[in-house]
């Protein structure tokens, strides 16, 4: 599709609907984008789908934004990863903001916190729904599978990105191997990385060191936390505490990042509340750049190297090898579902039961995702004044 006026606001429209129910992080974002565009819309199928997940898991950034972003430039270019990404990241954008520069909304509510518990369940409903939907497309054979159970063990029994990397390359090397089939769907072609993209991701680096202006000051600390984030949103916090917390009291940095985890959207507008925060005298400018600075990279990177991964998989051993990734994926997902979404959330016999209720609702009665939001505000809403 073109980049069209009418195809920007589409996607823009999508994704910003989606910015205002997708509580639970990053994995529950994953699956909240395959649930509302592959199956839903079908803007691309299962197998793009788990290729772009995968590259997200390569790339540094915010994986499940770079996961949008691409789904929005599949769809209308980068013209469309852009509406993608303003779409999603603007309701916690302004939440943060608004957190940051408002009293009234650093009130603990009672309420509230009972509508966040049951959209933290309504996260281990999604997640659960996408991996088992990834599981049955991807893991038909034994060997992946066998790929996709060993993955999800080896990062329960040890999380990190460096297990996260290894384990990724592994599944490359034995779909290589047990996935191979030499007829090529496709003839091959090698596409280069978009020099452009690449060059601009060293000049926004490097250039803001040369300056001692405070603004590109902010701008490089935030571009260099996007740079050299691997893993998602939780990851990213030691490396903004490092950075920047000689400029910001330790309280209303972990404010900041309590209420990331709250709202909908991506954690990384953790950075639009230390912006404003930071940048005192222009609020809103502070949080912007911020927010830019720490999506930037990742974008950038992903613009580069987007087409040189679809020309890859077109090739048969790279295609059996990427086979294996996506295998992996599904075990990543899994692991996801119990640490960090499932742990944070369920607590009781009563919150198990309605995950349980929910999985039926949205998988098995096919329930639309935006009626199942509404129910599981009103569960928290109605557990909080009549204890249900």
């Amino acid at each position: 599709m073109k980049a069209t006026p009418a195809a920007l606001v589409e996607i823009f429209l999508r994704f910003f609907s989606l910015g205002f129910v997708s509580f639970g992080g990053p994995a529950a974002h994953i699956g909240y984008f395959r649930k509302y565009f592959v199956e839903k819309h079908r803007w691309l199928d299962d197998s793009s789908y788990a290729g772009l997940v995968a590259l997200s898991q390569f790339l540094p950034g915010p994986g499940s934004s770079q996961v949008g972003f691409a789904v929005g430039m599949r769809r209308a270019g980068v013209l469309g990863g852009m509406s993608a990404f303003i779409g999603f990241t603007l309701p916690s954008f302004l939440l943060m903001y608004l957190l940051a520069t408002s009293l009234l909304l650093q009130q603990p509510s009672a309420v509230t916190d009972g509508i966040i518990h049951a959209l933290k369940l309504l996260a281990v409903v999604v997640v659960a729904d996408a991996a088992y939907g990834m599981f049955s497309n991807f893991c038909q054979q034994r060997w992946s599978a066998c790929v996709a159970v060993v993955t999800a063990a080896v990062l329960l029994l040890i999380p990190g990105i460096a297990s996260q990397m290894i384990i990724l390359l592994l599944a490359a090397l034995i779909g290589s191997q047990a996935g191979y089939d030499p007829a090529p769907a496709s003839p091959a072609s090698v596409v280069r990385p978009r020099k452009g993209a690449a060059i601009l991701f060293l000049i926004c680096g490097l250039v803001p060191l040369a300056f001692s202006q405070p603004l590109l000051e902010l701008f490089q600390a935030f571009y260099t936390s996007g740079s050299l984030v691997f893993g998602g949103g939780h990851v990213v916090l030691p490396l903004l505490q490092e950075l920047v917390g000689d400029s910001i009291d330790t309280d209303r940095f972990l404010l900041g990042y309590s209420a990331a985890q709250a709202v909908p959207g991506p954690m990384f507008t953790l950075a639009s509340f230390l912006g404003a925060e930071m940048w005192q005298q222009s609020p809103f400018l502070g949080a912007l750049l911020a927010t830019l600075a720490i999506f930037l990279p990742g974008f950038l990177l992903l613009i580069a190297f987007h087409d040189s991964w679809v020309s890859l998989n077109q090739k048969p051993r790279i295609a059996a090898a990427i086979k294996g990734v996506n295998a992996a994926v599904v075990g990543l997902l899994i692991s996801a579902l119990y640490q960090p979404v499932f742990a944070t959330a369920v607590s009781s016999a009563q919150d198990f039961a309605i995950v349980l209720l929910g999985l039926l609702l949205l998988r098995g009665l096919k329930l639309n995702i935006l009626l199942l939001v509404s129910l599981f505000i009103a569960y928290g809403a109605g557990n909080y004044f009549y204890g249900v």
